[in-house]
């Protein structure tokens, strides 16, 4: 695809296929928002899976080409679902839509510019079965050159310790390293491990934990749900899990969205949640005090890396 140089392998059957035989029906839902041309590959990716049983594409708003290409590929496509017609409802409140349009036990959530690597819908599956409820498993988000992307698996997100990472003094000050929340640089687990959040760019929940939980909290329009719907598997005595050999590579930033108006709502979401998990009175006034800086700093982020594109 025309400026698109993600390395994509052609499928080939996994050997952790025998266990899913019987398996539960898996739906894999995806939220689409001008997504570009990445989406036509990613879709690609997910029908070329045989384990995938239903793809629901939950168009929160596509250009008249995309639409079509959306429309004809539905038609074509039994195990498509396309949802329309709602407008951009914001990402939490479009995939409960998904979900709940869905018929699968198993749901899988993936990003329109993820493209999933052979054996990780099974990976998943595989890691969710059996575990305690609730549970939520994440992929290995990789860039385009398999590095592990920034976000992949984090830490604990707390003002604290996004305070300290974004200043990069958890990295340099040894007392501090535990409030490190980026973790991707640190060496990857040969298996499943516990990690405190996962990437919402690819992970499954079984349809009862995700029904159990209301889904996400859809006070998030953009960014930081994952965040929350982790933070609240956990509060419920329930696994958050990554699974590195369910690989996903994730492109990021090719939404025709402006950059400003993303970082703004992602300023928004991580204000609400350290709002929303603020346990006693000190804490939410900590909380509503640091709102609005966190916002302005959000908001900054892409006007700094304008300025410095130009710069260079």
């Amino acid at each position: 695809m025309n400026g698109i140089a993600a390395p994509i392998v052609a499928y080939e059957p996994s050997p952790t296929q025998d266990f899913l035989k019987p398996r539960r029906k898996v739906s894999v839902v995806m939220v689409v928002y001008m997504t570009g041309e990445a989406l036509e590959q990613s879709l690609h990716c997910v029908l070329a899976d045989p384990l995938v049983d239903e793809l629901v594409v939950v168009d929160n708003g596509s250009t008249r080409t995309e639409a079509a290409r959306l429309k004809g590929l539905a038609e074509r496509d039994g195990r498509v679902r396309l949802v329309v017609g709602h407008g951009n409802v914001g990402f939490a409140r479009g995939a409960n839509l998904g979900a709940s349009k869905a018929h699968g036990d198993v749901l899988v959530f993936l990003n329109p510019d993820a493209f999933l690597q052979p054996g990780a819908i099974a990976e998943l599956v595989r890691a969710i079965e059996g575990r305690p409820a609730p549970c939520i498993v994440g992929g290995r988000v990789l860039n385009a050159d398999r590095t592990e992307q920034r976000g992949a698996r984090r830490g604990d997100i707390t003002p604290m310790s996004a305070l300290l990472s974004l200043s990069h003094l958890a990295q340099h000050v040894p007392a501090w390293r535990r409030y490190e929340v980026h973790w991707e640089n640190d060496t990857a687990p040969d298996a499943v491990a516990a990690v405190p959040t996962i990437s919402g760019a690819c992970f499954c929940m079984r349809r009862e934990d995700f029904n159990a939980l209301d889904g996400f909290d859809e006070g998030y329009f953009l960014h930081v749900e994952d965040v929350d719907l982790c933070w609240r598997v956990r509060q419920a005595g329930g696994d958050v899990l990554f699974q590195p050999k369910a690989e996903v590579i994730h492109l990021g930033h090719t939404s025709h969205a402006s950059p400003v108006r993303v970082e703004f709502h992602k300023g928004v979401g991580l204000a609400r949640y350290f709002r929303k998990r603020a346990e006693n009175l000190g804490e939410r006034i900590a909380a509503w005090l640091l709102s609005p800086l966190i916002v302005c700093t959000a908001v900054a982020r892409p006007v700094m890396w304008r300025f410095r594109g130009r710069a260079a």
